[in-house]
């Protein structure tokens, strides 16, 4: 049976085991998991938060990655600007982004979600407003949540990948890990 680790990623981490860059003294998962044979399925920018799935299993890493099977991914997202439902329709129809439109993305405004503090902590302004919202996209182009949200004039302060498929950091702390139940995927 394939093994899938969801590992909850603080900001600051790449979304691999080592660091080939001249700055190799940020962060990496070998940092936090020491599982021999597992690797990323998908990835997660460095300023982003939240669920990084990790498996053995080659297939399921790219079905799991691969936006053509359209695995929902839900992110809970802290934007600039006051949050409407007028203003998120634009998401709901999808956005034009430089390379296209995007597809329909399910959004909704929710109260300021109990997560863990981030370090570094978003930068506060009395003068601007946020708002938080949870977004669940079915495709996964470079920095997508962040470009929609700004082409919609609520730019991202917070991006916490909450959920890929029925997979979710639901009660793993921030730079912990565990392995997950079985699913259809895995089947």
């Amino acid at each position: 049976m394939s093994r899938v680790i969801l590992f909850n990623k603080p900001y600051g981490v790449l979304t691999q085991f080592t660091d080939r860059s001249m700055d190799a003294a940020r962060p990496t998962l070998s940092h936090f998991i020491d599982v021999p044979g597992v690797y990323p399925a998908g990835r997660l920018d460095l300023d982003s938060e939240g669920l990084l799935l990790l498996t053995d299993d080659g297939r399921l890493q790219a079905r799991i990655a691969d936006p053509r099977f359209k695995l929902p991914k839900t992110y809970l997202v802290q934007v600039e600007g006051e949050v409407t439902d007028a203003s998120l329709d634009p998401l709901r129809e999808g956005v034009r982004l430089k390379d296209g439109m995007t597809l329909p993305a399910e959004v909704e405004r929710i109260d300021d979600p109990a997560l863990w503090p981030r370090d570094p902590p978003v930068r506060f302004r009395k003068t601007v407003p946020d708002g938080w919202i949870r977004l669940t996209i079915r495709e996964g182009r470079n920095r997508q949540v962040r470009r929609m949200t700004a082409a919609i004039g609520h730019p991202t302060l917070r991006l916490v990948r909450w959920a890929i498929g029925d997979w979710t950091i639901e009660g793993i702390a921030q730079g912990e890990w565990r392995d997950a139940p079985a699913t259809p995927l895995m089947r």
